[in-house]
């Protein structure tokens, strides 16, 4: 047995509590009830994209071992919105969850199991007894090597039990769109409906007004509907999730095998650059890491950036630099090299002469020229949180909802901090970013008013209407708003929306009449239009900030140790030198007077501000560690697989004078 399994203190695991299970039948389960099966503890909540990625990363070990290995995801959540059962249960069918899921609002099983970070997995042996403790994604070789060590061992004790686990398939709720991401309209001459139908259902649509193209993200293709958003002018994609090119739609006969994975974001090219590169459409195709390509002529999908792999930080060496996960600027000529990370969505930027692209997955802006196909990093550092300044310099969280105004300037709806964000465009391309809604990570609510008082919770998609206002999907509030440039304030212009994902601007009606909104009712699996209202209704339910309890620790000095265990069968790579790293900051910055910045290790001695009673602490951890057995001189072999390991915590802490003086997190921990 390795290293990995051995144990010097057994600890039982805590038992799981909660509000309800879900993809059970009905039925609550306890740690007796799963005891002799591996049980793996996947602690998310549905905002979080790092969780999402998680979700995928266990599908193949879920399915290898399904016989002895039980997930059960513990539904912790850092929204309010992210709490209601009904909200949650749509994220499960969403996202295709195929195992239990433990309701725990109150964050009681995340409690029990000192969880500290938003995704973090918890293994269980078939005795009942904790035996790995990891946070942020990226653990499934680890938990590849884990798993049949743990299988080996309590298969000779007789401890292990075969069999069928206790998930139970939901009832599907969907219809004609599952899950809808994002929409774009086509005006006439560009769609469908500037020729022949492609049904002759469509004959009773009115093709001369242009048609909408939806993103059916929950089944993983594009339907164009016409502008009465029920009939349905022509599908792309085979509806089968996965990543083939080839024909989208069913034209001329020819049956559409490409396929997309959960796609998103929809960009319409300008003319001319369309004529040059001979697809009209981009698409965010989120989950499979990539940007593909749609020709609205005969339906034919092209992959244009993306090498299908994950983007964490800088690909290459293991050696983790101070640059690694920083601004670059220009990335590759190459598109098909490049690793991207759930891009969410697409806009034009007519002043920059590209696509830009909402990287979600690593908290970045990125632009893709379809005529050179350059990739570039055009904003944010790599760091998660919300901080302005030069495009370098700029914190952003899960961007998701992108769209430019009439001076060229882009609009973000930066999702995890709950903010709207914008990109100022010099005419010299040089690039700043400023925050026009939004505090931080944790704050977020339902107010209007006043830009410095107003709150959003988890937007994630954003338009500028005909009088340079912007409107806001407020996700989790299920409204949409409107933030005033010229005002700095905030309304309210509907609400008691399911989930809205995104809002465009009407194109379909005629000049004079009363402007229209398109918004994407996600949960409720349509669009709608809603009218803008000359005067905007006033809302206050007040700010919240998220309900994660706050860690106490004392002022003055804060010893902060980030714990890293290989997994078996890779060693830590210290060819270049210490190939561990901290980076610390916080907010408010005065909350630390010493230990801030990056330099290696992953030991730290902080020290805490007597004269701030509250914020968040900032700390990213990364290490670097390499495959394969060592050499006779202990080296790593060449060309041996590396890898990069990184989490990002924000830690809510409250100072008193009996709070903690030692702060310890589990970057990759094993008992």
């Amino acid at each position: 047995m390795s290293e990995t399994v051995r144990t010097h203190l057994r600890v039982r695991a805590s038992e799981l509590v909660g509000r309800n299970w879900l993809n059970t039948g009905g039925k609550s389960l306890d740690l007796e009830a799963l005891r002799g099966k591996i049980v793996l503890l996947d602690f998310w909540t549905f905002c979080c994209i790092n969780c999402l990625h998680v979700l995928d990363e266990l599908r193949p070990l879920e399915e290898k071992y399904s016989d002895v290995l039980v997930t059960v995801g513990v539904h912790s959540p850092k929204f309010e919105h992210e709490a209601d059962p009904v909200a949650l249960a749509a994220a499960v069918e969403r996202y295709e969850i195929h195992h239990p899921v433990l309701d725990d609002p109150e964050l009681e099983t995340w409690k029990a199991y000192t969880a500290r970070a938003w995704p973090t997995l918890v293994v269980i042996d078939p005795e009942g007894y904790i035996v790995a403790h990891l946070s942020g994604e990226g653990h499934a070789d680890g938990l590849s090597v884990l798993i049949p060590e743990l299988i080996a061992v309590h298969e000779a004790k007789g401890t292990l039990h075969r069999g069928n686990g206790p998930y139970v398939a939901p009832e599907p709720t969907s219809g004609t769109l599952r899950f809808p991401g994002k929409a774009l309209f086509l005006p006439a001459g560009r769609g469908t409906a500037a020729g022949k139908p492609a049904s002759a259902e469509a004959d009773a649509g009115t093709p001369d007004a242009g048609s909408w193209l939806v993103t059916d993200t929950g089944h993983h293709r594009l339907v164009e509907l016409d502008t009465d958003f029920h009939t349905v002018l022509r599908t792309y994609g085979s509806g089968t999730k996965g990543h083939t090119d080839g024909p989208g739609a069913d034209v001329d006969s020819v049956k559409p095998t490409a396929q997309f994975n959960e796609p998103q974001g929809l960009v319409l090219l300008p003319e001319d650059v369309a004529a040059k590169t001979g697809y009209d459409v981009v698409i965010a195709d989120t989950v499979n890491h990539r940007l593909r390509g749609l020709s609205l002529a005969d339906g034919t999908v092209t992959t244009l950036v993306g090498s299908g792999v994950q983007r964490l930080l800088e690909t290459g060496p293991a050696r983790v630099d101070e640059d690694a996960a920083g601004f670059t600027g220009r990335l590759s000529d190459h598109p098909l090299d490049v690793a991207l990370s759930s891009p969410w969505d697409v806009v034009w930027s007519a002043k920059l002469n590209a696509v830009m692209v909402a990287m979600a997955g690593v908290h970045q802006i990125f632009s893709f020229d379809p005529l050179s196909g350059v990739v570039s990093i055009v904003a944010g550092n790599g760091l998660e949180g919300l901080l302005d300044g030069p495009a370098h310099e700029a914190w952003f969280a899960q961007s998701s909802g992108l769209a430019e105004d009439a001076d060229g300037n882009i609009w973000v709806a930066d999702s995890e901090t709950s903010a709207l964000r914008k990109l100022v465009i010099d005419d010299d391309g040089t690039v700043t970013v400023e925050s026009a809604v939004g505090k931080g990570l944790f704050d977020f609510g339902f107010r209007d008013g006043p830009a410095a008082e107003a709150r959003l919770q988890h937007p994630l998609g954003v338009t500028v209407l005909p009088d340079g206002s912007v409107a806001i999907a407020d996700t989790y509030n299920g409204a949409v708003r409107r933030y005033d440039p010229a005002t700095g304030t905030v309304s309210t212009l509907a609400r008691g929306l399911s989930e809205p994902s995104d809002v465009i601007v009407d194109h379909t009606h005629t000049a004079g009449s009363e402007p229209l909104l398109v918004v994407v009712e996600a949960n409720k699996h349509q669009l709608i239009y809603v009218p803008i209202p000359k005067e905007a209704q006033q809302v206050d339910e007040g700010a919240v900030q998220t309900h994660r309890p706050k860690s106490p620790v004392a002022p003055g000095t804060l010893e902060l140790t980030v714990r890293f265990t290989a997994p078996t069968g890779q060693k830590l790579d210290d060819r270049w030198g210490d190939p561990t790293q901290l980076k610390i900051s916080s907010t408010p910055p005065e909350l630390l007077v010493a230990g801030g910045g990056t330099s290696v290790g992953l030991r730290r001695t902080l020290e805490l501000s007597s004269d701030v009673p509250e914020g968040i602490l900032h700390i990213t951890a990364r290490a670097a560690a390499c495959d394969g057995p060592e050499t006779a001189d202990g080296e790593i072999p060449d060309h041996a697989a590396c890898h990069l390991y990184q989490q990002d915590w924000g830690i809510p802490v409250v100072l008193q004078g009996d709070g903690d003086t030692e702060l310890v997190l589990d970057l990759r921990g094993m008992d």
